[in-house]
Parts: structure tokens; sequence; C-alpha cells
């Protein structure tokens, strides 16, 4: 197994170290907190807008696939934006910790990026086999990590349906760990605090 299948099958349990060690290292403040939920909120709005039009598919475990290129949306400004919006999420959680502040934030947000770009390297082939020339100008024109403040268009690509309730849903399992992990760190704060 490659290294990017690997990442792309186990990618929602290699967070649980960092989690693990942000979580015995707590040392959140009120600050710390409010900043870094800040950074959460803005990662986990990405995310959902991204599944209101790539849905349900982003969930998948065993194997890269897709039905649709989707370039709208979030798709329109950066190629990947489930993993912008997961590192940004990954680093607010990490400020709200306040955890061996910021060598474990640092590690964390190098090793993501580091795991992300394996992943893609596997995504993009099977994005480049399936949608051919029109996946090929949507990489020349639009950046894998980095977002560009031009909205790319292709109207010949068909698009799914756009539904908020849709992003919604395919995000209800990560809003309830997200917010696990809140309320550990804030009761962490409140008992530090007593």
């Amino acid at each position: 197994m490659k290294l990017g299948e690997f990442f792309f099958k186990y990618r929602s349990y290699t967070p649980l170290p960092f989690l693990i060690l942000m979580i015995l290292y707590a040392n959140p403040n009120i600050y710390t907190i409010l900043v870094g939920l800040i950074f959460v909120l803005i990662g986990e709005f990405i995310r959902i807008w991204a599944n209101a039009w790539a849905g349900s598919e982003t969930r998948t475990t065993g194997g890269v696939g897709g039905t649709f290129l989707v370039i709208n949306g979030p798709y329109a400004y950066v190629r990947n934006p489930l993993y912008i919006g997961n590192i940004i999420i990954y680093f607010g959680l990490g400020i709200m910790s306040n955890a061996v502040f910021p060598y474990l934030q640092i590690f964390a947000l190098v090793y993501f990026l580091y795991q992300y770009y394996e992943i893609v390297k596997e995504e993009e082939k099977f994005l480049m086999d399936k949608f051919g020339e029109d996946y090929k100008d949507y990489c020349k024109n639009v950046n894998r990590f980095l977002p560009k403040f031009t909205k790319y268009k292709n109207s010949s690509v068909v698009q799914p349906e756009f539904l908020w309730r849709k992003g919604l849903q395919s995000e209800s399992r990560s809003i309830q760990a997200i917010l696990s992990v809140i309320a550990i760190l804030i009761l962490i704060w409140v008992i530090r605090r007593i």
C-alpha cells in the first residue's frame, strides 16, 4: 500500500495522537479558548460549505473516488478546501488547548500538510484519469492548498446540486467530535480555575 493510500484510508484516525497529547498537556485560558474557537469555526464553515457541494462522497475510506469534478463553491478558489478546513480546525484546537505551545501546533501543522500532500497526489491521479482535460485546466487555474482570490469558472463541467443540508449531514460526526474536544478543553480550564 502506498503512503498516500494509507493516509487516505486512515485519515480519520491520524489526528488522535495529537488530540491525546493536546488534552494531556492542555493549559487553556480564556484567551486561547476564544482565539482558537474562531479558527475552529472558520475551518468548520469551510468544511460544511465544501460538503454542501461534494456531499458524502468525501467520507469514503475504501479508496479514492468521486462522481463529479466539483469546481464550484470553495473548490472554485482552492482544490482541497476540506483539507484546508481540517488544518484550520486542528490549528484552532491546538491554540485552544495551549498545550506545549507553539511546538505541538507547529509539528501538527507540518505533519498534516505532509499527510494531505500524499493523499492529494493519489486523488489527483484518479481525477486526471477520470476527468482528463477538464481537470488539467482546473489544476492550471486553481492551487492545491493556497486559495486564489479569483473564482474559477467552467460552465461545461457538470456540477452536483448545492445543499447546505447535505453539508451539515456529512459533517455531523465531525461536528460532534469537535464539540467533544472543545467541551473537554473548557472543562480542563474550569477545573484549573477552581
